[in-house]
């Protein structure tokens, strides 16, 4: 029987501060509860947020192009590995809490999985992707040209997950322009609509929830975020 895993996703962008919260909310009550000797459901959120810069927990600010105090930019330092990205909205952005125990104590196949599941949905839409040896996140050559189109970044905390993966779909691609995007100086990203015109997201969505769902053998339970 497979394992339970509960999808919650919304047709409206959620601020990072709120699904930042609830992230480490869903992992606390899974620790809580395996103190217990109980066992809650993996989860998946499956977002879009307003424009917002993160930078992973030892991510230099030297790949900042404006000050990270600036009171106009919303960039926040947070827990995850990596170095500093960007969202917005028409970037979808999966945050998986996992509990290890039921997959593998293993991070770095954790990260390929997740690579996986993005490499897989995108080849749904017949649109070819690749890793690059000794980088994380998923790739598109373009005219031979590697282009980035998707990042990832973690955080495991007693074999619970949290934070997980963002796809460029049809995004404003110029806010990357602020940043050097995961420290790579030369670093090019693209979104799935320069290769699938006239792709809406909620059939990203889609495709990412069952690939998600095949890769981790999991059976999905569906909830909408309010």
């Amino acid at each position: 029987m497979r394992r339970t895993c509960l999808l919650y996703q919304s047709d409206r962008p959620i601020p990072y501060l709120t699904a930042w919260q609830w992230q480490k909310q869903l992992v606390e009550e899974r620790k809580q509860a395996r103190r217990d000797g109980q066992d809650l459901s993996d989860v998946l959120l499956l977002v879009e947020h307003p424009a917002v810069y993160t930078l992973g927990q030892g991510s230099s600010l030297e790949f900042l192009k404006f000050s990270p105090d600036a009171p106009n930019i919303e960039c926040h330092r947070i827990e995850r590995g990596g170095e500093v990205t960007h969202h917005a909205i028409g970037q979808l952005v999966a945050y998986p809490i996992l509990n290890l125990d039921y997959h593998q104590h293993d991070l770095h196949w954790y990260l390929r999985q997740l690579e996986e599941v993005i490499i897989q949905a995108l080849a749904k839409f017949d649109v070819p992707s690749q890793r690059i040896q000794g980088l994380t996140g998923v790739w598109i050559n373009q005219a031979g040209q590697n282009k980035k189109i998707a990042q990832v970044g973690i955080k495991v905390s007693q074999w619970i997950t949290m934070h997980g993966f963002a796809l460029n779909v049809n995004m404003d691609l110029s806010g990357f322009d602020r940043i050097v995007p995961c420290g790579i100086t030369d670093c090019q990203v693209c979104n799935l609509n320069q290769f699938v015109h006239d792709v809406e997201i909620e059939q990203v969505k889609i495709a990412i929830a069952k690939t998600f769902a095949q890769i981790f053998d999991l059976e999905l339970q569906f909830y909408a975020i309010d």
